[in-house]
């Protein structure tokens, strides 16, 4: 069985979550199992091992699971992404809208060195405006974006679109 077809069962549809007419897709069963989580990593360092990576950014929170191990299998950095209010040093912030209002992300100011070439994780990729976000503040720091990774896309919401001004390097373990 392949990484993809165990991630297909693997992964747990719940209806009507966070709001009725959504069918969220829940990862939580993988952390669940950690042959297959081990499985899910091992993938993820095959495919940025050569990729010149110099830094992995984990958006908040599910973006932390699998984009620190990886960060420290590659032998580079892991930058947090987060919310506003929950980062406690010097921060620069990016505020970006949602659907129904608007959000801020913040990242330290020394997590990102000029120039430095950043993989951007999260576990899902819906319409893509956090990871459209994440990608505008790496760059405000001084950052290059040097790809896009999720463990999940849902391609009916066509959220690359929003992230190709960055790269065209954008990668799903899974897709929907």
């Amino acid at each position: 069985m392949t990484i993809q077809e165990k991630l297909v069962a693997s992964i747990r549809d719940v209806p009507d979550f966070p709001k009725p007419g959504i069918l969220f897709k829940d990862i939580s069963p993988i952390m669940l199992d950690a042959q297959l989580s081990n499985e899910v990593l091992d993938e993820l360092v095959n495919n940025y091992k050569d990729a010149q990576i110099d830094a992995v950014a984990g958006i908040e929170s599910r973006g932390f699971l699998f984009g620190y191990p990886l960060a420290m299998r590659l032998g580079v950095p892991f930058i947090l992404i987060r919310k506003q209010g929950k980062l406690p040093y010097k921060k620069t912030s990016h505020s970006y809208d949602l659907e129904y209002g608007s959000a801020v992300i913040e990242i330290h100011d020394d997590a990102v060195q000029a120039g430095q070439r950043v993989l951007i994780h999260d576990d899902l990729l819906a319409t893509g405006g956090s990871a459209e976000a994440a990608a505008a503040l790496i760059e405000k720091c001084g950052g290059k974006v040097a790809g896009f990774n999720f463990l999940v896309g849902l391609s009916f919401l066509n959220g690359e679109i929003k992230l190709i001004p960055y790269t065209e390097n954008i990668s799903s373990l899974v897709t929907f």
